[in-house]
């Protein structure tokens, strides 16, 4: 029995490298490749049905506005994305405002292989009534 018990034990051990292995890692997006990335508004063609049901788009679509860039991903303690800081607003930095935005409110678009933009379903005009979160609000 405890031959039985020491060859389980090390057949345990041996394979749990293997296991760790074995994790599918083809599906991570790193920051780097979202930051500064393209921010876009549904407008007309926020449809709620397709959003509750489309988790991410592979392609941005044809009616959406450009309307910011990505500044920042923010994340809990936990390293658990919870939003994004985007850039809206404005005219070549002048008069612009920083945002966040909620997971909730937002969804990722593969733009190409190594680059990511969002888009939302709130309007131009929501996000500029957002509270903004510039450096000083983060202190």
């Amino acid at each position: 029995m405890k031959r039985l018990f020491l060859t389980t034990a090390a057949a345990a051990l041996i394979s749990a490298p293997v296991l760790a292995q074995m994790t599918d890692y083809s599906n991570l997006i790193r920051t780097r490749d979202i930051t500064g990335g393209t921010i876009y508004t549904m407008n007309e063609a926020y449809d709620e049905g397709s959003w509750a049901t489309e988790t991410y788009y592979t392609e941005a679509g044809a009616g959406w506005n450009d309307i910011g860039e990505i500044e920042d991903v923010i994340l809990n303690r936990e390293g658990k994305m919870i939003g994004i800081v985007a850039e809206v607003g404005g005219f070549l930095d002048i008069g612009d405002k920083h945002v966040m935005l909620p997971v909730e409110d937002v969804k990722l678009v593969a733009v190409d292989d190594k680059s990511y933009a969002y888009v939302t379903r709130l309007s131009e005009e929501q996000l500029e009534e957002r509270e903004s979160v510039d450096e000083g609000w983060w202190d």
